[in-house]
């Protein structure tokens, strides 16, 4: 459809007949992201807030089902990359999120670090040299005065903020540590979230190496034994599994995060937003 259509098509968005808006409706979702600056275009000119009401839900719909599209393209096909998964969770909220901007501001942090770093030092002095430059220089540290607020989950509030929950915290050290080949790998603990350092013997790949120490970006990157887990878990009265001690994968991470934000809109009330995460979530379980 050509753009003087598509211009005419907008221009009947206000009409009163329930129908007619509906069937417009479905068919500018049809067209796709293609049509969104038209959208916004006459949104930003329209004086009527219903007209605009209608035009912002539109583009919403167009967005998140891009989005829809892309994260089950990343779960089913490029899910080594942490940083996309990450992004396109901020995506739903910010849809403009540019990737490369957080991407900058890890290689920010990461000569920060490098500089510092030498091979002569044990693994523990290389997180205390990580939790210097991260916590210290950059400020990075929990939100504890607003621990369940949606904006603790998007890598880019916490970019800005230098607050986050553990999980997102977690998450921006991880890519951190990544970008400088540590073996450095998140855990999935319950009711909360931390990271492990792992001994890579050399033939080993990935997360197989023996585990060295834990390490709670929450709590300023304070590093812990196997028995402080064991104490946790026990507080929780829950039964130990093997996953509460192991590395998970980047696809484990991204999931929480969102289970995560819909957590955090329940507790707003906001039903529209759980029920759009939870669309999110479902495909992480769908078939291929």
């Amino acid at each position: 459809m050509k753009e003087p259509e598509l211009k005419a098509l907008i221009s009947l968005l206000d009409d009163s007949d329930l129908e007619v808006f509906s069937h417009i409706e479905e068919k500018l979702i049809s067209i796709g992201s293609n049509v969104i600056p038209l959208l916004e275009d006459a949104w930003s000119n329209a004086f009527d807030p219903v007209l605009q009401q209608r035009i912002a839900s539109i583009v919403h719909k167009i967005q998140f089902d891009t989005l829809l599209e892309q994260m089950k393209l990343w779960i089913h096909t490029g899910n080594d990359d942490l940083l996309e998964g990450v992004v396109l969770v901020a995506r739903y909220q910010y849809p403009e999120l540019d990737k490369e901007k957080i991407a900058q501001f890890i290689t920010q942090i990461k000569k920060d670090i490098w500089l510092e770093l030498n091979e002569s030092l044990t693994a523990l002095e290389q997180v205390n040299v990580l939790n210097h430059i991260f916590f210290t220089k950059y400020g990075f540290g929990g939100n504890t005065s607003n621990y369940h607020a949606p904006q603790n989950s998007y890598i880019n509030c916490v970019v800005e903020s230098r607050k986050g929950n553990p999980l997102a915290l977690s998450v921006l050290y991880l890519l951190v540590t990544k970008s400088l080949g540590l073996p450095i790998y998140g855990v999935n603990l319950p009711e909360h979230f931390i990271l492990t350092y792992l001994e890579v013997r050399e033939g080993e790949e990935g997360n197989t190496g023996r585990i060295l120490f834990y390490i709670n970006p929450f709590s300023k990157g304070s590093v812990f034994g196997k028995s402080d887990i064991d104490q946790f878990i026990k507080k929780l009265n829950i039964d130990p599994q093997n996953s509460y001690y192991q590395p998970c994968s980047h696809r484990d991470m991204v999931l929480r995060m969102l289970r995560n934000l819909a957590f955090s809109y329940q507790k707003l009330g906001d039903t529209e937003k759980v029920e759009e995460l939870n669309q999110m979530i479902a495909l992480f379980n769908a078939p291929i």
